[in-house]
């Protein structure tokens, strides 16, 4: 790999581009292989010279018309093909570009899964909820009908979106700009989560405030916060931490618990 990367850097600035190494480098990121980012202990660490092989993978391409299933697009990237080895459900018309991966026991129901990403065993995206561009999600991750992950591919050095482990996200919440959703947390339907929007905890008797990152089992409702402007006084929107799922290990009822208690949709 370390050869690998070298060999990627050095095409970054090349006006010439040698296919070779790119085509390894989205066959990897397609098995599985290699991913955009990866945990480090506490931390999570972007491999830099991964989002670089994409880009120059996108340089390498032609627009060309393509058919799948009966369906015509016309489009760079080819659509993933190995569904059924992976062990992979995948409901029409539901679509993972090639270069991303998709676990075993992962359901796809109508979707979009973008190359670069990389979804976790058994997690569901549900009906026309999009995966952004090297975005990466857990295990065991549900992600709601209409919900949206941004992609992040430029700059190379800038932090994907990060929904971790057991993670529940309700319809039509948005997650862009390289937000971190801790593992186990619970966002309510229609929370909008950006690296400038704030995250305010307000479970304690004094506010604390979060940006671009969601503590792992944290509940979290939408919500507004005043500010004044020359104009007049408006509600920007936050978020709101309002409780914490319990650390069972029984995800399923400890997940129900939540939905029922704070009485959020899916």
């Amino acid at each position: 790999m370390m050869e690998l990367a070298q060999r990627i850097e050095e095409l970054w600035g090349a006006d010439e581009l040698d296919p070779e190494p790119i085509e390894e480098a989205i066959a990897g990121l397609d098995r599985g292989e290699l991913r955009v980012a990866e945990r480090a202990g506490d931390e999570w660490r972007v491999n830099e010279w991964v989002k670089k092989a994409i880009l120059l993978y996108f340089r390498l391409r032609k627009v060309e018309p393509m058919e799948v299933g009966g369906l015509h697009f016309l489009d760079k990237i080819p659509v993933k093909s190995d569904y059924a080895d992976r062990g992979v459900r995948v409901v029409p018309p539901g679509i993972a570009r090639y270069g991303s991966f998709l676990s075993e026991g992962v359901v796809l129901m109508p979707g979009f899964v973008n190359i670069g990403a990389w979804v976790g065993p058994r997690t569901m995206v549900d009906t026309w909820a999009t995966v952004g561009s090297c975005a990466q999600i857990g295990a065991d991750v549900h992600l709601s009908g209409g919900v949206g992950i941004g992609g992040v591919l430029e700059p190379p050095q800038a932090r994907p979106v990060i929904v971790e482990d057991g993670a529940f996200l309700g319809s039509r919440a948005i997650v862009v700009e390289g937000v971190v959703v801790g593992e186990g947390a619970v966002v309510a339907p229609n929370v909008v989560l950006s690296a400038s929007i704030p995250v305010i905890d307000v479970t304690g008797p004094e506010p604390v405030e979060h940006r671009g990152y969601i503590p792992p089992r944290s509940v979290v409702l939408p919500g507004t916060r005043p500010k004044e402007f020359p104009a007049g006084r408006y509600d920007l929107p936050c978020a709101l931490i309002v409780g914490t799922r319990s650390a069972s290990t029984d995800l399923k009822t400890s997940l129900n618990d939540v939905l029922r208690e704070f009485e959020i949709a899916t």
